[in-house]
């Protein structure tokens, strides 16, 4: 199939057509949490936003293994390698098992991401449950003569790497200044050659609860393994998407890069995607800075920085609000926005099923649905680009506001047309649900045959001139939060904000 589909790789830094390696079969890896604490706004970014990916692909009629890691080993305080294991950690200050630890965050960040729309992966797979696949990876690297033992550890060695090929190419780091940069922050070699080598495999020490049996020392995998080992069990060698935040390119995606080239002799991913990053007055929201607001006090409100609670789907419209590649900076303000785009949204695709059918559409709304499709189409395949998506429904949604008021006249045909690209861009593509709950659908059911009934009793008021109790019916109903206008087609009603 012929794609129109276009997306930014960060590694040639330039948007390119997308063509799979094995059309129509997609392949998609994502880095996942490292699960050691409630997840909060800079998770959601990136769930959300290979989410969208995801479901894009899948409609365009792409076959699509989306594996999607969850990190519950490895990834120490520190990317120099140095510091306790971030689950560890948490185990020990809680006095629990590791895999308590992991397994209590891993339910609550499915917990979440599954109220904010986003979809389940087709792969999940843990680190802890793929140390056979990591230490093989490993022998490959040193059998290659790219990797080194020292006191039972495994360090990359990026000059003898850099040699052969080039260590750097997706941020764009020479080799000189990251070794400059590892100078400045660390004192010292130790057991590594040069201080930017970073770990393959880690020899535990006495007091590491997390450790496995190798030909090395007791120990555990480097957090950069396990992406790259899992990446091809279960892509293949070679593989399409990798995707992340735009802070895992330097040192994680780096060193992914490096080590698929030194085991196997050529690069493993095609397009390297990444999100911008949530921040809060312009700095970077995350568990390692303490700035972060987890998603439950969003779902709940409790959070100094917050009015109010906000729903799962308010989160998720305020992340699609911005293009997947810009910054979003977090603010009470921006999120009440958000929850009154997505209102708005709403409330245009339950009216449509309130709009009226005519022999024949006004001009204008003609050409607004008869483009509408296309045009969104043509938003997503030009990297995604979500605002202009939601842009284009708002256009929609006001052109509903017109038709419910009679404003305007639409066909059976365009109608159609327009009902159906509204739920498909909004639902199946933007992933938002825009239903209304069923209790608030029955009561507005309700309300609205009640308001018909008493409309219909002031029409016969009307007509039998009666104006003072055709007057008080519309002033009661005013008083009871009504808005009812009287039109050259008929009276329409709804509820006053």
């Amino acid at each position: 199939m012929e794609s129109k589909l276009v997306i930014y790789n960060t590694l040639t830094r330039q948007k390119e057509r997308f063509e799979p390696i094995n059309a129509p079969h997609v392949g998609m890896y994502v880095c996942g949490p490292t699960v050691y604490g409630d997840p909060h706004l800079g998770h959601a970014r990136p769930a959300i936003t290979f989410d969208l990916l995801f479901r894009y692909l899948r409609h365009l009629g792409y076959k699509v293994r989306y594996v999607r890691n969850i990190t519950d080993v490895g990834h120490l305080e520190h990317d120099a390698d140095e510091g306790e294991d971030k689950i560890a950690k948490k185990a020990r200050i809680e006095q629990l098992e590791p895999m308590e630890i992991a397994q209590h965050y891993t339910r609550r960040y499915h917990q979440a991401m599954d109220a904010m729309g986003v979809l389940r992966p087709s792969i999940e797979p843990c680190a802890t449950g793929h140390i056979i696949e990591q230490q093989q990876l490993v022998k490959q690297i040193i059998d290659n003569g790219f990797a080194y033992e020292s006191n039972g550890s495994i360090y990359f060695d990026i000059e003898a790497y850099n040699r052969q090929y080039k260590y750097g190419i997706l941020s764009g780091r020479s080799l000189e200044n990251i070794k400059d940069a590892s100078r400045d922050n660390l004192d010292g070699v130790g057991e590594k050659h040069h201080q930017a080598d970073f770990a393959l495999w880690k020899k535990a020490q006495p007091e590491h609860i997390m450790r496995w049996p190798s030909p090395w020392s007791d120990g555990f995998p480097g957090w950069h393994c396990e992406c790259t080992a899992m990446g091809r069990k279960y892509l293949g060698e070679q593989f399409d998407i990798h995707g992340g935040g735009l802070d895992l390119v330097f040192p994680h995606h780096e060193c992914e890069i490096a080590q698929a080239q030194a085991a196997m002799g050529h690069q493993a991913v095609k397009y390297w995607m990444h999100n911008n990053m949530i921040t809060i007055n312009g700095q970077k929201m995350g568990k390692s800075l303490g700035n972060f607001i987890t998603l439950e006090q969003f779902f709940t409100g409790n959070h100094p920085l917050l009015t109010k609670s906000y729903s799962p789907m308010t989160i998720r419209f305020f992340i699609l609000s911005a293009h997947y590649r810009g910054t979003v900076d977090f603010s009470d303000e921006a999120l009440q926005a958000a929850e009154k785009g997505l209102e708005k949204l709403q409330n245009a695709i339950a009216d449509m099923e309130r709009i009226t059918v005519s022999t024949q559409c006004d001009s204008e709304t003609e050409r607004t649905v008869k483009t509408l499709r296309q045009r969104c189409y043509d938003a997503m395949n030009d990297d995604l680009a979500t605002p202009q998506v939601i842009s284009i429904l708002f256009e929609a949604s006001t052109v509903v506001n017109k038709l419910v008021d009679h404003k305007a006249t639409i066909c059976a045909e365009c109608l159609n047309e327009l009902k159906e690209v509204m739920h498909l861009f909004a639902e199946d593509i933007l992933g938002l649900n825009v239903q209304r709950s069923t209790s608030n659908a029955q009561r507005e059911e309700a309300f609205g045959r009640v308001v018909d009934m008493v409309l219909d009793l002031r029409a016969k008021a009307k007509a039998a001139k009666d104006w003072a109790t055709s007057d008080k019916i519309r002033d009661e109903l005013a008083a009871a939060g009504f808005e009812v206008k009287d039109t050259k087609d008929g009276v329409t009603w709804k509820l006053a904000k």
